[in-house]
């Protein structure tokens, strides 16, 4: 009762004259604009026939070679891209969109996952006075419920907790959350709360107890980015745009004005990435959607131009489920320097991040061990001392480049404003820059205002609000019951695909292969810890997938949640793929070398190897090496130094265990250093030294040697099975 009486007195009195002068004086503003928007609907109907199927890439790549002229040419299959292209079409506009890579490719697919306003920039529209930031924040929350309605089988409010360590902030904190309510007025998702110091660690046991007064608890957006990107591009194709990835811009193409005389942008030569294919695409608008790559597009225009864009690295990291309550994140507003962390559940794992540097622009951009363990530092002061935060328990990182505008005043990435810019260059290239995932729409529908008026086009307003996106239409909460008791699917498998195709769902299950068992009827996992089925790798080609790469990162998740279950997946996924898409051996063999390279570069799989190398520390006290040596020794029977799949067997044989060789391969290629087939007793110490400092955990190897150890002479199972996992 105290806590309360306090927290009560000092809001009213702290921050009761700032949320009223400045909240409600917007919030009745935005009532008079937004009054009659309790649910999002579109404000003008669709005209537009949509189809009951999407062409195939092949019939995409013909439609856009064979049409004499587009309205529109969008390059960039991005979020703001693919926008572009829905917005331009459902407008009636004959439309274009060429990707190089795959849709989502990019920083769409390597987001926080959320679906925001922005309460920082909130922050510091109020701090600084600064109205472009507020109305950025403003429009954010617009479109933030705005995506909640349109594809609620990818997204979901998720709670977020603000944990407080000092009195003062109460009211401070307080305040800017309670101003965010209002500004988002009845688009407010769910009004923001206090919680008591027991509340907070009755929500988020992990918490730490030290010194913590209570906590603040309000709501955003979550999402699948990926799959929400993909989404946005197959609606798009539904309505009759001509999408296709790994489709690369080479030049733009120019034809002169007969009027003013100028060069005009008139289309662009392109080349299919796949077959090495040139063909031109022709159209009166060209829109640069490109992202981090913006600049690059602009240059192809005017070699002179001055870059716009300032790109910025951020980092997230993946880590077991267990670091978070299922459903509540954690934001820390002040990191040690400045930046902020959101530490949230994603997918049944944790995800933390971002990080916030200046970077060079790269297609294949790299996590890195300092941003991994900045990250990993934050977390550590924001839970409690019993949670041991290891670096083993890391099970995927990536890096995204956000493609922010340049501030020339500013010093730094962290006070670049996210908001977007719209240009129009001399020759009609038309430029949408910057922004952030949550705009998306609000970006496509100024980009296409913009080249509508430009090029002179013939197009009413936008339709895009409150268009629903593809898997949206028949979805509701409990369809994954009927896939349950109409395919006989498992009820996890069913609530993933359910929630990652909406309707489009029970596509899936038709095609999934019969398991033999007495339950699951249907749906054969990729593997056994995820609900990806092989059914989802056939439907994924009818998506646009055309490598292993886009299987594991965007069709499924699997890259982004844990890589070496995505690394087990991949032989698998390249047999179904290369019988979808008539691969010989040859190329099959190519597309897992490739995927590989991915996980290990991009999705931090490289990291696991940095902390195993053989100029790594050996710190272990004389009584752990000579237990370690002895359980090594019970492997090594001929004390040759090292151990090999025949040693291992030996022993489990020994103990009426069986592991196939295939699997047993992999668990010694983790440890295997130099990879000359064989564990030595150098490679093995070092692993258990990485294991006690917390640098590797889940070692199938490790797991395996001791429980060996335990049970010799004992016939039981020995669990080999990645537990929590980790690089």
């Amino acid at each position: 009762m105290a806590f309360r009486k306090a927290v009560k007195g000092t809001v009213l009195i702290g921050g009761g004259a700032i949320a009223t002068v400045f909240g409600l004086s917007q919030f009745s503003q935005y009532r008079n604009k937004h009054g009659t928007l309790v649910y999002v609907q579109a404000a003008e109907p669709v005209t537009v026939p949509v189809k009951n199927y999407f062409p195939t890439r092949e019939q995409q790549l013909l439609t856009l070679q064979s049409t004499s002229e587009f309205d529109v040419l969008v390059i960039g299959g991005g979020a703001t891209g693919c926008g572009c292209a829905l917005d331009a079409v459902t407008r009636g506009l004959k439309t274009a969109l060429l990707e190089r890579d795959d849709f989502s490719s990019g920083t769409s697919s390597r987001s926080t996952k959320l679906i925001h306003g922005g309460v920082r920039y909130l922050q510091k529209a109020i701090m600084k006075l600064d109205f472009e930031q507020y109305k950025m924040v403003k429009e954010a929350l617009h479109e933030r419920a705005n995506l909640l309605e349109i594809a609620p089988h990818l997204s979901a409010p998720l709670p977020i907790m603000l944990p407080v360590y000092k009195w003062w902030q109460l009211p401070y904190y307080w305040a800017g959350i309670k101003l965010y309510d209002l500004v988002a007025g009845n688009q407010c998702l769910k009004s923001s709360y206090v919680l008591s110091k027991s509340r907070a660690l009755e929500y988020f046991p992990m918490l730490r107890k030290d010194k913590l007064v209570g906590a603040i608890v309000y709501y955003d957006g979550q999402h699948n980015d990926a799959r929400m990107n993909l989404a946005i591009a197959l609606t798009a194709a539904r309505y009759g745009a001509a999408t296709a990835n790994y489709t690369e811009v080479l030049r733009l193409l120019k034809s002169t004005d007969p009027r003013s005389g100028k060069a005009r942008v008139c289309g662009a030569r392109c080349r299919d990435v796949l077959t090495g294919q040139e063909f031109d695409v022709k159209a009166k608008c060209v829109i640069n959607a490109t992202g981090p790559f913006t600049d690059s597009v602009r240059k192809m225009d005017d070699q002179e131009v001055p870059n716009i864009c300032q790109p910025s690295a951020g980092v997230h990291i993946v880590m077991p489920g267990y670091y978070s309550p299922d459903n509540m994140g954690l934001l820390d507003p002040a990191t040690s320097d400045g930046r902020v962390i959101f530490f949230l559940p994603w997918e049944k794992m944790t995800i933390a991040g971002t990080t916030d540097s200046p970077t060079d622009v790269t297609s294949h951009p790299i996590p890195t061990e300092e941003d991994i363990n900045f990250i990993l530092s934050e977390v550590r002061n924001y839970l409690s001392c019993d949670v041991e935060v290891r670096r083993g328990d890391v099970l995927a990182a990536w890096s995204g480049i956000r493609p922010l505008v340049t501030d020339p005043n500013s010093k730094d990435t962290q006070s670049i404003s996210r908001n977007h810019v719209v240009a129009v260059s001399d020759s009609g290239l038309v430029t949408i820059a910057g922004g952030k995932w949550t705009t998306y729409r609000a970006m496509a529908q100024d980009t296409i205002d913009a080249a509508i008026q430009a090029h002179g086009l013939n197009a009413g307003s936008s339709r895009t609000v409150g268009l629903q996106l593809e898997g949206a239409e028949y979805w509701s909460p409990t369809l994954y019951i009927r896939l349950v008791q109409d395919y006989g699917l498992e009820s996890e498998v069913a609530q993933h695909l359910a929630s990652t195709y909406g309707d489009k769902a029970f596509e899936v299950a038709k095609i999934a292969q019969v398991t033999g068992k007495r339950w699951p009827i249907v749906g054969k996992r990729l593997v056994s810890e995820f609900p990806y089925i092989e059914a989802e790798v056939v439907y994924g080609v009818k998506e646009y997938a055309r490598t292993a790469v886009d299987m594991i990162s965007r069709r499924t998740r699997l890259a982004f949640l844990n890589v070496q279950a995505a690394e087990e997946a991949l032989p698998r996924i390249v047999d179904i793929m290369g019988k979808e898409l008539n691969w010989n051996e040859q190329k099959k063999k190519e597309e897992l070398e490739a995927a590989k390279k991915f996980l290990y570069y991009e999705m931090g799989y490289k990291v696991k190897s940095d902390q195993l190398t053989d100029s790594s520390e050996i710190s272990l006290v004389p009584s752990d090496i000579e237990r370690y040596k002895k359980r090594f020794h019970m492997f090594d029977k001929d004390k040759k130094g090292f151990i090999t799949i025949l040693d291992v067997q030996r022993v489990l044989e020994s103990i009426s265990v069986q592991i196939d060789e295939n699997t047993l391969h992999d668990i010694l290629n983790e440890v295997d250093l130099n990879k000359n087939g064989q564990v030595e007793l150098n490679e093995f110490l070092q692993l258990m030294s990485a294991i006690q400092k917390g640098r590797v955990s889940g070692s199938r190897l490790a797991v395996l040697m001791k429980t060996a150890e335990e049970n010799l002479g004992q016939r039981v199972v020995i669990p080999v099975d990645r537990s929590g996992g980790g690089l």
